[in-house]
C-alpha cells in the first residue's frame, strides 16, 4: 500500500500546494520516505464545502446505515495490517505493541458508537402529548430530540496517532451524530494519517456514503488549521493538544461572524493525593506504580500525573527515596517530535532553575539519540505551590513534582488553589477517605474524573467515561471527548410543535417504530 503524500478531499486525492514536509522518526531523528503536500486554502475550502453538501444527505442516514459505516471503517483499519503498525511506530517512536493496542482501542470506539446508533435511544427523545382541555390554556403537542450540527473540523493529536487522530474519538463521535468531518492530519505522523484516510474512504464507498462525508488535509502550518476553523460551513471543532493551540482555536472560533462551539482538550497535570495511612501501608507499591504512571509513553499521555501531594510525616522520606530510586532506573524514551522534546527540556530547566522553591530529587537515564526524554522527579512545598502558579503548569513529558504539606489544612488549601484538570486521584484507606471527605468535595469541582486507589493513566472507552474537566483542562467542562456521551458535542436539540405524524422523524412518531427509550409525559418508556 503506497503512500502518495497528498490530501484526501471528498473521495479524491489532491496536491495543489507547493509547501512540502516529511515525517521524522523521533527515535533517531531520521527522515522517513514520502514527501507530503501541505493543503492550500482552496483545498481546505473545497473540503469544507463538500462536507456541507454531504451533510444534506448524511444527516438523513438511519442509525443502522451510519453504524454500518463505522463498523466498516474499523474493519478497513484492521485490513491495513502491518503497514499501518510499522509506519505509525516509525513516525512516533512508540513500540509496535503500543500501536497494536491503540489500533484495537480505535476500532473498539468506532464499534461502540455503532452499537449506540443501532439501539437508537441516544437521541434523547421527549414527547409531551397535547392537553386540549387544560385550563386556563390548552397545551400543544411537543416533541424533542437531538440533531447533528453540520460539518465538523477535527484536529488530530500528536500523542495518540490512532485513537485521537484521523479515525479517533472525535471523528467517531462526529460521524455517529450525523456530521461529516474535515480532519487536519497531525504533521508528526502524516503517513499514518494518510493510511487511515484510505481506510475511511474505502469504508465510505462500501457503505454508500456521500463522498464529502470525510476529508483529510495535511498541514504543518497554522494557516491550514485556521482555514478550517474560519470556514463558514464548519459548525464545530474538536481539538486535542496544547493550551496555546487550543485557546487560539477557541478565540478564533468565537470571533467568527457566526461563532461555533470548540471542544479543546488542553493541558492537565492530573494531581494525585497520597493520604497518610495509604502511604504507611503501601509505600513501595505506590512508589513503583507512580513511577510507571508518570513515565508511561514517555509521559506523553494527557493523564500522566504531574503533581503528587503528600503529608510531611514520618513515612515521607522513605517514600521519596523509593520513588527516586525507581526514577533513576528509568530508561530515556523517545518523545513524539523535536518540538515536544524541546518544550519538555525547557520546562525541566525552568523548574531546576528555581532552586529556592524546587528541589530535583532524581533523574532517569539519559540518551542523546533522537528526541529521547529523561524522567525527572522534583519536590516543592505546599506553601510554594499555593503562591507560585508555574508549579501547576503541565510539563508534557516524563516528570512530576511532589508537593509536601505540613498539615491537612495546607493540603486542602493546595486543592482549593488548583485550576481545572482532567483527573484527580486519591490513594487512601477507608479511614483516610472518611477523614478527607472535604478534600473529595473540593476535587469534585476541579476535575472531570475523580479516582480512588488507581492511577489515572488509561482512559476506558465506555458509556460512563468523562474525559474532560474545568478550564484550562478543556474549553468546555460540560462535555467529554471519550465515551459515548461525546456524541452530544456535535448535536443540538430541536423541538417539533403540533407536527402531523407523517412529517415527524422516526424517533418521534407516536407508535415508536424504532423501539427506542423515550420520555413520554415525564415517564421513560419504550
Amino acid at each position: 500500500m503506497k503512500l502518495t503524500g497528498k490530501n484526501y478531499i471528498a473521495g479524491t486525492i489532491s496536491s495543489e500546494g507547493k509547501t512540502t514536509f516529511k515525517g521524522i522518526n523521533p527515535s533517531d531523528a531520521s527522515e522517513l520516505p514520502t514527501t507530503f503536500y501541505e493543503a492550500t486554502i482552496d483545498e481546505v475550502n473545497e473540503a469544507a464545502s463538500k462536507a456541507h453538501e454531504a451533510f444534506a444527505i448524511y444527516r438523513k442516514k438511519s442509525g443502522k446505515e451510519k453504524a454500518l459505516f463505522l463498523d466498516t471503517i474499523a474493519n478497513e483499519i484492521l485490513n491495513l495490517g502491518d503497514v499501518l503498525i510499522e509506519r505509525c511506530s516509525a513516525e512516533t517512536g512508540l513500540p509496535a505493541g503500543r500501536i497494536v493496542s491503540e489500533r484495537a482501542r480505535t476500532m473498539g470506539q468506532l464499534k461502540l458508537f455503532a452499537t449506540v446508533l443501532r439501539e437508537g435511544s441516544w437521541v434523547n427523545a421527549r414527547i409531551d402529548t397535547p392537553l386540549l382541555d387544560r385550563e386556563p390554556l390548552p397545551r400543544s403537542d411537543f416533541r424533542y430530540m437531538q440533531k447533528p450540527l453540520g460539518a465538523v473540523g477535527i484536529f488530530g493529536a500528536s500523542n495518540f496517532p490512532l485513537a485521537f487522530s484521523v479515525a479517533g474519538g472525535d471523528t467517531a463521535s462526529a460521524l455517529a451524530s450525523g456530521c461529516p468531518v474535515v480532519v487536519k492530519g497531525h504533521p508528526s505522523h502524516p503517513g499514518t494519517c494518510e493510511l487511515v484516510s484510505m481506510a475511511i474512504n474505502k469504508a465510505a464507498e462500501k457503505s454508500n456514503m456521500p463522498k464529502g462525508v470525510f476529508s483529510m488535509v495535511h498541514g504543518a502550518s497554522v494557516e491550514v488549521g485556521m482555514a478550517i476553523v474560519m470556514h463558514p460551513q464548519i459548525k464545530a471543532i474538536g481539538f486535542t493538544g496544547s493550551t496555546r493551540g487550543g485557546m487560539a482555536i477557541f478565540n478564533a472560533a468565537n470571533n467568527r461572524k457566526e461563532p461555533i462551539p470548540v471542544y479543546s482538550e488542553m493541558g492537565s497535570t492530573n494531581p494525585v493525593f497520597i493520604l497518610p495511612e495509604a502511604l504507611k501501608e503501601r509505600s513501595e507499591e505506590i512508589a513503583k506504580e507512580l513511577t510507571d504512571s508518570v513515565t508511561l509513553g514517555a509521559g506523553q499521555f494527557c493523564t500522566n500525573p504531574g503533581l503528587v501531594f503528600l503529608n510531611n510525616d514520618e513515612n515521607l522520606q522513605n517514600f521519596q527515596k523509593q520513588t527516586a530510586k525507581h526514577f533513576e532506573e528509568t530508561e530515556a524514551k523517545a518523545m513524539l517530535n523535536k518540538g515536544i522534546k524541546s518544550a519538555f527540556d525547557n520546562g525541566i530547566e525552568h523548574l531546576a532553575s528555581n532552586k529556592l522553591e524546587v528541589k530535583l530529587l532524581a533523574k532517569g537515564k539519559s540518551s542523546i539519540e533522537g528526541f529521547k526524554g529523561s524522567a525527572h522527579l522534583f519536590e516543592t512545598t505546599a506553601k510554594s505551590f499555593i503562591l507560585r502558579d508555574y508549579l501547576e503548569e503541565e510539563n508534557f513529558g516524563p516528570s512530576t513534582i511532589s508537593v509536601i504539606a505540613d498539615s491537612k489544612e495546607e493540603l486542602l488549601a493546595s486543592a482549593k488553589k488548583m485550576k481545572g484538570h482532567l483527573t484527580a486521584t486519591l490513594f487512601g484507606t477507608e479511614n483516610d477517605l472518611n477523614n478527607y471527605t472535604d478534600l473529595i468535595e473540593i476535587l469534585e469541582q476541579k476535575v472531570g474524573r475523580l479516582i480512588i486507589n488507581n492511577f489515572p493513566t488509561g482512559v476506558e472507552v465506555c458509556h460512563a467515561m468523562v474525559h474532560g474537566g474545568p478550564f484550562p483542562a478543556t474549553s468546555n467542562s460540560r462535555s467529554t471527548s471519550v465515551g459515548t456521551a461525546a456524541i452530544y458535542r456535535f448535536t443540538r436539540p430541536i423541538c417539533y410543535q403540533n407536527f402531523p405524524e407523517h412529517l415527524l422523524p422516526e424517533e418521534l412518531k407516536t407508535e415508536n417504530p424504532l423501539g427506542i427509550m423515550r420520555l413520554v409525559d415525564g415517564e421513560y418508556k419504550r
